[in-house]
Protein backbone atom coordinates (compact mmCIF):
# COMPACT_ATOMS: atom_id res chain seq x y z
CA UNK A 1 0.00 0.00 0.00
CA UNK A 2 1.28 3.41 -0.96
CA UNK A 3 1.44 6.03 1.36
CA UNK A 4 -1.11 8.25 -0.06
CA UNK A 5 -3.61 4.80 -0.05
CA UNK A 6 -2.64 4.50 3.74
CA UNK A 7 -3.33 8.44 4.59
CA UNK A 8 -6.59 7.96 2.79
CA UNK A 9 -7.48 5.23 4.84
CA UNK A 10 -6.33 6.65 8.52
CA UNK A 11 -8.35 9.86 7.16
CA UNK A 12 -11.30 7.24 6.78
CA UNK A 13 -11.15 5.94 10.04
CA UNK A 14 -10.08 9.08 12.47
CA UNK A 15 -11.70 11.98 10.42
CA UNK A 16 -15.22 12.59 12.51
CA UNK A 17 -18.45 12.03 10.52
CA UNK A 18 -20.36 14.90 10.23
CA UNK A 19 -23.72 13.11 11.52
CA UNK A 20 -21.90 12.26 14.70
CA UNK A 21 -21.95 16.18 15.75
CA UNK A 22 -25.62 17.05 14.43
CA UNK A 23 -27.41 16.65 17.62
CA UNK A 24 -24.58 18.38 19.17
CA UNK A 25 -24.63 21.26 17.08
CA UNK A 26 -28.44 21.37 16.94
CA UNK A 27 -28.82 21.31 20.93
CA UNK A 28 -26.43 24.12 20.77
CA UNK A 29 -28.21 26.35 18.40
CA UNK A 30 -31.30 25.69 20.14
CA UNK A 31 -30.02 27.01 23.23
CA UNK A 32 -28.33 30.21 21.76
CA UNK A 33 -31.69 31.03 20.04
CA UNK A 34 -33.72 30.60 23.59
CA UNK A 35 -34.69 34.70 25.19
CA UNK A 36 -34.96 34.95 28.64
CA UNK A 37 -38.54 35.72 27.63
CA UNK A 38 -38.62 31.80 27.06
CA UNK A 39 -37.06 31.22 30.43
CA UNK A 40 -39.34 33.33 32.45
CA UNK A 41 -41.96 31.42 31.04
CA UNK A 42 -40.78 28.32 31.79
CA UNK A 43 -39.90 29.21 35.29
CA UNK A 44 -43.24 30.65 35.49
CA UNK A 45 -45.65 27.96 34.64
CA UNK A 46 -43.31 25.45 36.85
CA UNK A 47 -43.92 27.49 39.82
CA UNK A 48 -47.72 27.62 38.60
CA UNK A 49 -48.09 23.89 38.55
CA UNK A 50 -45.93 23.36 41.92
CA UNK A 51 -48.21 25.51 43.65
CA UNK A 52 -51.26 24.02 42.88
CA UNK A 53 -50.31 20.47 43.43
CA UNK A 54 -48.96 22.18 47.07
CA UNK A 55 -52.41 23.80 47.56
CA UNK A 56 -54.13 20.58 46.19
CA UNK A 57 -52.38 18.54 48.41
CA UNK A 58 -52.46 20.55 51.49
CA UNK A 59 -56.07 20.32 51.32
CA UNK A 60 -56.34 16.85 50.94
CA UNK A 61 -54.23 16.54 53.99
CA UNK A 62 -55.84 18.76 55.88
CA UNK A 63 -59.28 16.83 55.36
CA UNK A 64 -58.19 13.40 54.59
CA UNK A 65 -54.98 13.52 56.92
CA UNK A 66 -52.71 12.04 54.83
CA UNK A 67 -50.83 12.92 50.93
CA UNK A 68 -52.66 12.23 47.98
CA UNK A 69 -49.90 11.55 45.82
CA UNK A 70 -48.92 9.40 48.59
CA UNK A 71 -51.88 7.19 48.68
CA UNK A 72 -52.01 6.70 44.93
CA UNK A 73 -48.50 5.64 45.17
CA UNK A 74 -49.41 3.13 47.64
CA UNK A 75 -52.68 1.93 46.71
CA UNK A 76 -52.75 1.67 42.94
CA UNK A 77 -48.31 2.27 41.67
CA UNK A 78 -47.26 -0.44 44.40
CA UNK A 79 -49.00 -3.30 43.49
CA UNK A 80 -48.53 -2.53 39.80
CA UNK A 81 -44.67 -2.16 40.64
CA UNK A 82 -45.00 -5.88 43.03
CA UNK A 83 -45.42 -4.85 46.17
CA UNK A 84 -46.58 -6.97 48.75
CA UNK A 85 -50.22 -6.56 49.55
CA UNK A 86 -50.50 -6.44 53.57
CA UNK A 87 -53.90 -9.21 53.59
CA UNK A 88 -51.39 -11.25 52.08
CA UNK A 89 -51.42 -15.11 54.32
CA UNK A 90 -47.77 -14.32 55.19
CA UNK A 91 -47.99 -11.09 56.78
CA UNK A 92 -51.44 -12.45 58.60
CA UNK A 93 -49.43 -14.52 61.48
CA UNK A 94 -49.07 -12.18 64.36
CA UNK A 95 -48.10 -12.63 68.12
CA UNK A 96 -50.63 -12.62 70.38
CA UNK A 97 -49.80 -9.98 71.84
CA UNK A 98 -50.43 -7.69 68.93
CA UNK A 99 -53.65 -9.43 68.17
CA UNK A 100 -54.96 -8.52 72.17
CA UNK A 101 -53.44 -5.07 71.43
CA UNK A 102 -55.55 -4.86 68.13
CA UNK A 103 -58.92 -5.93 69.58
CA UNK A 104 -58.45 -3.31 72.28
CA UNK A 105 -57.51 -0.91 69.54
CA UNK A 106 -60.67 -1.57 67.80
CA UNK A 107 -63.13 -1.59 71.37
CA UNK A 108 -61.31 1.71 72.09
CA UNK A 109 -62.82 2.97 68.40
CA UNK A 110 -66.15 1.90 68.96
CA UNK A 111 -68.78 5.37 69.12
CA UNK A 112 -70.72 5.39 72.50
CA UNK A 113 -73.53 7.60 72.74
CA UNK A 114 -72.89 10.50 75.23
CA UNK A 115 -74.14 10.45 78.45
CA UNK A 116 -74.75 13.98 78.48
CA UNK A 117 -76.05 14.40 75.54
CA UNK A 118 -78.41 17.92 74.41
CA UNK A 119 -81.77 18.14 73.40
CA UNK A 120 -82.38 18.49 70.21
CA UNK A 121 -85.54 20.73 70.06
CA UNK A 122 -84.17 23.09 73.30
CA UNK A 123 -81.03 23.36 72.77
CA UNK A 124 -79.56 21.77 69.62
CA UNK A 125 -81.97 23.87 67.44
CA UNK A 126 -82.14 27.22 69.10
CA UNK A 127 -78.05 27.16 68.49
CA UNK A 128 -78.82 26.77 64.49
CA UNK A 129 -81.85 29.28 64.72
CA UNK A 130 -79.32 32.03 66.21
CA UNK A 131 -76.24 31.29 64.38
CA UNK A 132 -77.51 29.75 61.46
CA UNK A 133 -74.91 27.12 61.86
CA UNK A 134 -75.77 22.89 62.44
CA UNK A 135 -73.73 21.36 65.39
CA UNK A 136 -74.74 17.88 64.40
CA UNK A 137 -73.34 15.91 61.19
CA UNK A 138 -75.40 13.49 59.53
CA UNK A 139 -73.48 10.26 60.59
CA UNK A 140 -74.53 11.46 64.14
CA UNK A 141 -78.19 11.90 63.65
CA UNK A 142 -77.95 8.54 62.01
CA UNK A 143 -76.59 6.91 64.66
CA UNK A 144 -78.91 8.25 67.35
CA UNK A 145 -81.59 7.10 64.45
CA UNK A 146 -80.35 3.72 65.49
CA UNK A 147 -80.14 3.42 69.14
CA UNK A 148 -83.72 4.84 69.12
CA UNK A 149 -84.78 2.04 66.77
CA UNK A 150 -82.99 -0.59 68.95
CA UNK A 151 -84.38 1.43 72.11
CA UNK A 152 -87.76 2.04 71.46
CA UNK A 153 -88.99 -0.54 69.35
CA UNK A 154 -89.11 -4.19 69.00
CA UNK A 155 -90.41 -7.42 67.17
CA UNK A 156 -94.13 -7.49 68.03
CA UNK A 157 -94.77 -3.86 67.60
CA UNK A 158 -97.16 -4.44 64.93
CA UNK A 159 -99.73 -5.67 67.22
CA UNK A 160 -99.72 -2.48 69.30
CA UNK A 161 -100.74 0.36 66.58
CA UNK A 162 -99.31 3.49 68.08
CA UNK A 163 -95.81 1.21 68.38
CA UNK A 164 -96.02 0.14 64.82
CA UNK A 165 -96.91 3.69 63.55
CA UNK A 166 -93.68 4.57 66.29
CA UNK A 167 -91.31 2.04 64.52
CA UNK A 168 -92.11 3.92 61.07
CA UNK A 169 -91.41 7.23 62.72
CA UNK A 170 -87.64 6.18 64.25
CA UNK A 171 -86.56 5.32 60.88
CA UNK A 172 -88.02 8.79 59.33
CA UNK A 173 -84.74 11.20 58.01
CA UNK A 174 -87.21 14.17 57.68
CA UNK A 175 -87.87 15.88 61.50
CA UNK A 176 -91.36 17.40 60.60
CA UNK A 177 -92.15 13.70 59.48
CA UNK A 178 -91.10 12.19 62.67
CA UNK A 179 -93.09 14.77 64.65
CA UNK A 180 -96.24 14.29 62.64
CA UNK A 181 -96.16 10.47 63.18
CA UNK A 182 -95.67 11.28 67.25
CA UNK A 183 -99.10 13.14 67.19
CA UNK A 184 -100.99 10.41 64.86
CA UNK A 185 -99.84 7.87 67.32
CA UNK A 186 -100.80 9.70 70.59
CA UNK A 187 -104.29 10.06 68.99
CA UNK A 188 -104.76 6.31 68.96
CA UNK A 189 -103.58 6.02 72.54
CA UNK A 190 -101.40 7.01 75.09
CA UNK A 191 -97.80 6.23 73.66
CA UNK A 192 -94.66 7.04 75.28
CA UNK A 193 -92.05 6.37 73.10
CA UNK A 194 -94.58 9.31 71.15
CA UNK A 195 -94.41 11.89 73.82
CA UNK A 196 -90.19 11.04 74.31
CA UNK A 197 -90.21 11.86 70.26
CA UNK A 198 -91.93 15.33 71.06
CA UNK A 199 -90.12 16.11 73.88
CA UNK A 200 -86.31 15.67 72.23
CA UNK A 201 -87.18 17.29 68.76
CA UNK A 202 -90.78 19.59 68.88
CA UNK A 203 -89.98 21.03 72.37
CA UNK A 204 -88.40 24.55 72.45
CA UNK A 205 -87.17 24.81 76.38
CA UNK A 206 -86.33 22.70 78.62
CA UNK A 207 -89.57 23.35 80.72
CA UNK A 208 -91.54 21.65 78.12
CA UNK A 209 -89.44 19.07 77.16
CA UNK A 210 -90.10 17.88 81.06
CA UNK A 211 -93.63 18.14 80.94
CA UNK A 212 -93.63 15.85 78.05
CA UNK A 213 -91.61 13.56 79.36
CA UNK A 214 -93.50 13.34 82.59
CA UNK A 215 -96.65 12.31 80.41
CA UNK A 216 -94.17 10.00 78.88
CA UNK A 217 -93.13 8.75 82.18
CA UNK A 218 -96.77 7.89 83.60
CA UNK A 219 -97.47 6.08 79.96
CA UNK A 220 -94.25 3.57 80.16
CA UNK A 221 -94.77 3.28 83.82
CA UNK A 222 -97.73 1.41 82.85
CA UNK A 223 -96.73 -1.00 80.04
CA UNK A 224 -93.55 -1.78 82.15
CA UNK A 225 -96.04 -2.73 85.00
CA UNK A 226 -98.20 -4.66 82.02
CA UNK A 227 -95.41 -6.24 80.71
CA UNK A 228 -93.61 -7.47 83.82
CA UNK A 229 -96.68 -9.94 84.76
CA UNK A 230 -95.85 -11.03 80.87
CA UNK A 231 -92.77 -11.42 80.52
CA UNK A 232 -92.19 -15.03 81.45
CA UNK A 233 -95.19 -16.38 78.99
CA UNK A 234 -92.67 -16.28 75.73
CA UNK A 235 -90.17 -14.64 74.17
CA UNK A 236 -92.27 -12.48 72.52
CA UNK A 237 -93.36 -11.05 76.15
CA UNK A 238 -90.08 -10.91 77.36
CA UNK A 239 -89.05 -8.52 73.90
CA UNK A 240 -91.53 -6.26 75.13
CA UNK A 241 -90.37 -6.12 78.68
CA UNK A 242 -87.14 -5.38 77.57
CA UNK A 243 -88.41 -2.89 75.53
CA UNK A 244 -90.63 -1.19 78.09
CA UNK A 245 -87.57 -1.44 80.52
CA UNK A 246 -85.39 0.57 78.34
CA UNK A 247 -88.48 2.97 78.12
CA UNK A 248 -88.53 3.72 81.28
CA UNK A 249 -84.78 4.23 82.53
CA UNK A 250 -84.15 6.54 79.23
CA UNK A 251 -87.47 8.66 80.55
CA UNK A 252 -86.19 8.70 83.90
CA UNK A 253 -82.36 9.78 82.78
CA UNK A 254 -84.00 12.44 80.90
CA UNK A 255 -86.00 13.80 83.53
CA UNK A 256 -83.11 14.07 86.13
CA UNK A 257 -81.33 15.74 83.68
CA UNK A 258 -84.18 17.90 83.26
CA UNK A 259 -83.93 18.90 86.67
CA UNK A 260 -80.27 19.36 86.41
CA UNK A 261 -80.60 21.75 83.56
CA UNK A 262 -83.25 23.72 85.86
CA UNK A 263 -81.47 24.23 88.69
CA UNK A 264 -82.88 21.25 90.71
CA UNK A 265 -80.15 19.56 91.06
CA UNK A 266 -80.49 17.35 94.51
CA UNK A 267 -83.80 16.06 92.99
CA UNK A 268 -81.60 15.22 90.34
CA UNK A 269 -79.23 13.67 92.05
CA UNK A 270 -81.80 11.36 93.72
CA UNK A 271 -83.51 10.08 90.55
CA UNK A 272 -79.38 9.36 89.08
CA UNK A 273 -78.90 7.48 92.32
CA UNK A 274 -82.24 5.71 92.04
CA UNK A 275 -81.67 4.85 88.02
CA UNK A 276 -78.14 3.37 89.09
CA UNK A 277 -79.58 1.06 91.84
CA UNK A 278 -82.34 0.24 88.84
CA UNK A 279 -79.23 -0.39 86.08
CA UNK A 280 -77.52 -2.91 88.82
CA UNK A 281 -80.65 -5.23 89.61
CA UNK A 282 -81.70 -5.43 86.18
CA UNK A 283 -79.61 -7.90 83.83
CA UNK A 284 -80.21 -5.81 80.66
CA UNK A 285 -77.23 -5.03 78.80
CA UNK A 286 -78.52 -1.77 76.85
CA UNK A 287 -78.99 -0.15 79.85
CA UNK A 288 -75.23 0.56 80.71
CA UNK A 289 -75.09 2.15 77.49
CA UNK A 290 -76.25 4.76 79.49
CA UNK A 291 -73.33 5.66 81.84
CA UNK A 292 -75.68 6.98 84.38
CA UNK A 293 -73.13 7.33 86.97
CA UNK A 294 -71.10 9.95 84.73
CA UNK A 295 -74.32 11.85 84.98
CA UNK A 296 -74.58 11.11 88.50
CA UNK A 297 -70.62 12.85 88.91
CA UNK A 298 -71.25 15.82 87.13
CA UNK A 299 -74.09 16.77 89.30
CA UNK A 300 -72.65 15.89 92.51
CA UNK A 301 -69.59 17.95 91.64
CA UNK A 302 -71.77 20.80 91.29
CA UNK A 303 -73.37 20.62 94.73
CA UNK A 304 -69.27 20.00 95.77
CA UNK A 305 -69.99 16.71 97.62
CA UNK A 306 -66.58 15.73 96.69
CA UNK A 307 -67.17 12.44 98.82
CA UNK A 308 -69.63 11.26 97.00
CA UNK A 309 -67.78 12.00 94.00
CA UNK A 310 -65.26 9.60 95.28
CA UNK A 311 -67.45 7.11 96.50
CA UNK A 312 -68.64 6.79 93.08
CA UNK A 313 -65.50 6.70 91.61
CA UNK A 314 -64.50 3.84 93.87
CA UNK A 315 -67.07 1.86 92.63
CA UNK A 316 -66.35 2.67 88.97
CA UNK A 317 -63.08 3.37 88.54
CA UNK A 318 -61.63 -0.17 88.44
CA UNK A 319 -59.63 -1.75 86.38
CA UNK A 320 -61.80 -4.47 84.55
CA UNK A 321 -64.65 -2.23 83.77
CA UNK A 322 -64.25 0.66 80.75
CA UNK A 323 -62.73 3.75 81.38
CA UNK A 324 -63.63 7.50 80.45
CA UNK A 325 -62.50 10.92 80.08
CA UNK A 326 -65.22 11.54 83.12
CA UNK A 327 -64.07 8.96 85.24
CA UNK A 328 -60.24 10.26 85.13
CA UNK A 329 -60.48 13.42 85.17
CA UNK A 330 -62.95 13.84 87.70
CA UNK A 331 -60.08 11.47 89.60
CA UNK A 332 -57.42 13.49 88.74
CA UNK A 333 -59.33 16.87 89.53
CA UNK A 334 -60.35 15.00 93.39
CA UNK A 335 -55.99 14.53 93.86
CA UNK A 336 -55.41 18.10 92.48
CA UNK A 337 -57.86 19.62 94.89
CA UNK A 338 -55.98 18.67 98.20
CA UNK A 339 -52.56 20.67 97.32
CA UNK A 340 -53.82 22.94 94.15
CA UNK A 341 -54.65 25.92 96.36
CA UNK A 342 -50.99 26.10 97.94
CA UNK A 343 -49.15 24.71 94.58
CA UNK A 344 -45.99 26.96 93.51
CA UNK A 345 -44.10 25.38 90.36
CA UNK A 346 -41.03 27.44 91.62
CA UNK A 347 -41.37 25.71 95.08
CA UNK A 348 -42.19 22.53 93.33
CA UNK A 349 -38.66 22.82 91.56
CA UNK A 350 -36.45 24.17 94.94
CA UNK A 351 -37.90 21.70 97.30
CA UNK A 352 -39.11 18.58 94.50
CA UNK A 353 -42.63 17.61 95.55
CA UNK A 354 -44.71 16.27 98.33
CA UNK A 355 -46.56 12.92 98.46
CA UNK A 356 -50.52 14.29 97.55
CA UNK A 357 -48.74 16.78 95.17
CA UNK A 358 -47.30 13.80 93.05
CA UNK A 359 -49.71 11.61 93.41
CA UNK A 360 -52.30 14.52 92.14
CA UNK A 361 -49.39 14.89 88.86
CA UNK A 362 -49.64 11.09 88.87
CA UNK A 363 -53.30 11.37 88.15
CA UNK A 364 -53.07 14.33 85.55
CA UNK A 365 -50.92 12.10 83.62
CA UNK A 366 -52.95 8.94 84.13
CA UNK A 367 -55.59 11.49 82.44
CA UNK A 368 -54.02 12.66 80.09
CA UNK A 369 -52.66 9.89 78.68
CA UNK A 370 -56.17 8.35 78.55
CA UNK A 371 -57.22 11.51 76.39
CA UNK A 372 -54.43 14.18 75.59
CA UNK A 373 -57.07 16.24 73.75
CA UNK A 374 -58.99 18.08 77.04
CA UNK A 375 -56.55 19.69 78.60
CA UNK A 376 -56.14 22.75 75.68
CA UNK A 377 -60.29 22.81 75.96
CA UNK A 378 -59.84 23.02 80.00
CA UNK A 379 -57.01 25.67 79.69
CA UNK A 380 -59.35 27.59 77.01
CA UNK A 381 -56.39 27.09 74.66
CA UNK A 382 -58.99 25.66 72.02
CA UNK A 383 -62.82 27.32 71.45
CA UNK A 384 -65.45 24.71 72.72
CA UNK A 385 -68.49 23.64 70.61
CA UNK A 386 -71.82 21.97 71.30
CA UNK A 387 -71.24 18.38 72.22
CA UNK A 388 -72.32 15.81 69.45
CA UNK A 389 -75.11 12.96 70.63
CA UNK A 390 -72.08 10.23 70.27
CA UNK A 391 -68.62 10.35 71.32
CA UNK A 392 -65.50 8.59 70.52
CA UNK A 393 -63.67 7.64 73.86
CA UNK A 394 -60.03 8.94 74.09
CA UNK A 395 -60.75 11.21 70.97
CA UNK A 396 -61.71 14.85 70.50
CA UNK A 397 -65.58 14.15 70.90
CA UNK A 398 -64.90 12.82 73.75
CA UNK A 399 -62.67 15.89 75.43
CA UNK A 400 -65.74 18.27 73.72
CA UNK A 401 -68.04 16.56 75.81
CA UNK A 402 -66.37 16.30 78.86
CA UNK A 403 -64.74 20.09 78.89
CA UNK A 404 -68.27 21.43 78.21
CA UNK A 405 -70.10 20.25 80.98
CA UNK A 406 -66.90 19.89 83.74
CA UNK A 407 -65.23 23.05 83.16
CA UNK A 408 -66.93 24.81 85.44
CA UNK A 409 -66.22 22.39 87.86
CA UNK A 410 -62.63 22.48 87.29
CA UNK A 411 -62.99 26.69 87.51
CA UNK A 412 -64.53 26.62 90.95
CA UNK A 413 -61.34 24.39 92.41
CA UNK A 414 -58.39 26.69 93.08
CA UNK A 415 -55.54 26.20 91.80
CA UNK A 416 -56.67 23.25 89.63
CA UNK A 417 -56.27 24.36 86.00
CA UNK A 418 -52.76 26.31 87.08
CA UNK A 419 -51.61 22.46 88.35
CA UNK A 420 -52.82 21.31 85.06
CA UNK A 421 -51.21 24.39 83.32
CA UNK A 422 -47.81 23.33 84.84
CA UNK A 423 -47.75 19.36 84.56
CA UNK A 424 -49.82 18.19 81.57
CA UNK A 425 -47.24 18.29 79.46
CA UNK A 426 -45.21 16.45 81.06
CA UNK A 427 -47.48 13.23 80.05
CA UNK A 428 -45.72 12.87 76.92
CA UNK A 429 -42.21 12.22 77.76
CA UNK A 430 -43.82 9.23 79.33
CA UNK A 431 -45.35 7.34 76.37
CA UNK A 432 -42.90 5.59 73.57
CA UNK A 433 -43.19 7.46 70.69
CA UNK A 434 -43.90 6.12 68.49
CA UNK A 435 -46.47 4.94 69.63
CA UNK A 436 -46.42 1.29 70.10
CA UNK A 437 -47.06 0.92 73.34
CA UNK A 438 -49.12 2.88 75.90
CA UNK A 439 -47.33 4.15 79.50
CA UNK A 440 -50.90 3.03 81.91
CA UNK A 441 -53.07 2.36 79.13
CA UNK A 442 -53.23 0.68 75.91
CA UNK A 443 -51.48 2.61 73.24
CA UNK A 444 -53.79 4.89 71.58
CA UNK A 445 -55.78 3.96 68.47
CA UNK A 446 -55.07 5.46 65.15
CA UNK A 447 -58.80 5.47 64.31
CA UNK A 448 -59.90 9.12 66.36
CA UNK A 449 -58.75 11.28 63.81
CA UNK A 450 -61.60 9.73 60.86
CA UNK A 451 -64.04 8.78 63.38
CA UNK A 452 -63.80 12.47 65.33
CA UNK A 453 -63.86 14.08 61.49
CA UNK A 454 -67.18 12.04 60.96
CA UNK A 455 -68.94 13.07 64.78
CA UNK A 456 -67.72 16.66 64.52
CA UNK A 457 -68.92 19.72 62.41
CA UNK A 458 -65.65 20.23 60.94
CA UNK A 459 -66.81 23.12 59.10
CA UNK A 460 -66.57 25.41 61.80
CA UNK A 461 -64.05 23.78 64.20
CA UNK A 462 -60.61 22.34 63.84
CA UNK A 463 -60.34 18.48 64.73
CA UNK A 464 -57.84 18.17 67.72
CA UNK A 465 -55.61 15.28 66.43
CA UNK A 466 -53.07 12.78 68.25
CA UNK A 467 -50.61 12.78 68.15
CA UNK A 468 -49.48 14.91 65.81
CA UNK A 469 -48.95 14.29 62.24
CA UNK A 470 -45.42 15.59 60.69
CA UNK A 471 -45.88 16.95 56.91
CA UNK A 472 -45.81 14.84 54.37
CA UNK A 473 -42.93 14.57 52.28
CA UNK A 474 -44.48 15.20 48.86
CA UNK A 475 -45.84 18.84 50.51
CA UNK A 476 -42.76 19.36 51.41
CA UNK A 477 -41.43 18.77 48.44
CA UNK A 478 -43.88 20.40 46.09
CA UNK A 479 -43.82 23.76 48.30
CA UNK A 480 -39.27 23.71 48.38
CA UNK A 481 -40.08 23.23 44.13
CA UNK A 482 -42.77 26.06 44.30
CA UNK A 483 -40.32 28.26 46.57
CA UNK A 484 -37.41 27.82 43.85
CA UNK A 485 -39.11 28.02 40.51
CA UNK A 486 -40.85 31.30 41.55
CA UNK A 487 -37.39 32.46 42.61
CA UNK A 488 -36.17 31.60 39.18
CA UNK A 489 -39.06 33.41 37.88
CA UNK A 490 -38.23 36.46 39.76
CA UNK A 491 -34.83 36.60 39.33
CA UNK A 492 -34.66 35.78 35.19
CA UNK A 493 -37.73 39.00 34.81
CA UNK A 494 -35.39 41.64 36.43
CA UNK A 495 -31.71 40.06 35.02
CA UNK A 496 -32.69 38.45 31.79
CA UNK A 497 -29.12 38.56 30.32
CA UNK A 498 -27.49 37.34 33.54
CA UNK A 499 -30.16 34.12 33.95
CA UNK A 500 -29.37 33.35 30.56
CA UNK A 501 -25.94 32.98 31.00
CA UNK A 502 -26.07 30.81 33.89
CA UNK A 503 -29.12 28.89 32.08
CA UNK A 504 -26.69 28.04 29.03
CA UNK A 505 -23.94 27.66 31.85
CA UNK A 506 -26.00 25.03 33.70
CA UNK A 507 -26.95 23.06 30.94
CA UNK A 508 -23.97 23.17 29.71
CA UNK A 509 -22.43 21.47 32.63
CA UNK A 510 -25.55 18.97 32.74
CA UNK A 511 -24.78 17.85 29.22
CA UNK A 512 -21.23 17.25 29.73
CA UNK A 513 -21.06 14.30 30.82
CA UNK A 514 -23.28 13.01 28.11
CA UNK A 515 -20.87 14.56 25.58
CA UNK A 516 -18.06 13.25 27.62
CA UNK A 517 -19.89 9.58 27.13
CA UNK A 518 -20.29 10.22 23.53
CA UNK A 519 -17.11 11.33 23.00
CA UNK A 520 -16.24 7.71 24.69
CA UNK A 521 -18.47 5.41 22.44
CA UNK A 522 -17.46 7.28 19.15
CA UNK A 523 -13.40 6.46 20.37
CA UNK A 524 -14.49 2.94 20.84
CA UNK A 525 -16.95 2.15 18.53
CA UNK A 526 -16.09 1.70 14.30
CA UNK A 527 -16.81 5.47 12.54
CA UNK A 528 -19.38 2.74 9.99
CA UNK A 529 -21.53 1.33 13.29
CA UNK A 530 -21.74 4.88 14.98
CA UNK A 531 -23.04 6.46 11.20
CA UNK A 532 -25.96 3.94 11.23
CA UNK A 533 -26.94 4.57 14.56
CA UNK A 534 -27.02 8.17 14.69
CA UNK A 535 -28.90 7.40 10.93
CA UNK A 536 -31.26 5.02 12.66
Amino acid sequence: MTYRESLSAADRITAPDPAMFGTESSLSMFLNTLTPKFYVALTGTSSLISGLILIFEWWYFRKYGTSFIEQVSVSHLRPLLGGVDSSSPSNSNTSNGEADSNRQSVSECKVWRNPLNLFRGAEYNRYTWVTGREPLTYYDMNLSAQDHQTFFTCDSDHLRPADAIMQKAWRERNPQARISAAHEALELEDCATAYILLAEEEATTIMEAERLFKQALKAGEGCYRRSQQLQHHGTQYEAQHRRDTNVLVYIKRRLAMCSRKLGRTREAVKMMRDLCVFQLMKEFPLLSMFNIHENLLESLLELQNYADVQAVLAKYDDISLPKSATICYTAALLKARAVSDKFSPEAASRRGLSTAEMNAVEAIHRAVEFNPHVPKYLLEMKSLILPPEHILKRGDSEAIAYAFFHLQHWKRVEGALNLLHCTWEGTFRMIPYPLEKGHLFYPYPICTETADRELLPTVFHEVSVYPKKELPFFILFTAGLCSFTAMLALLTHQFPELMGVFAKAFLSTLFAPLNFIMEKVESILPSSLWHQLTRI
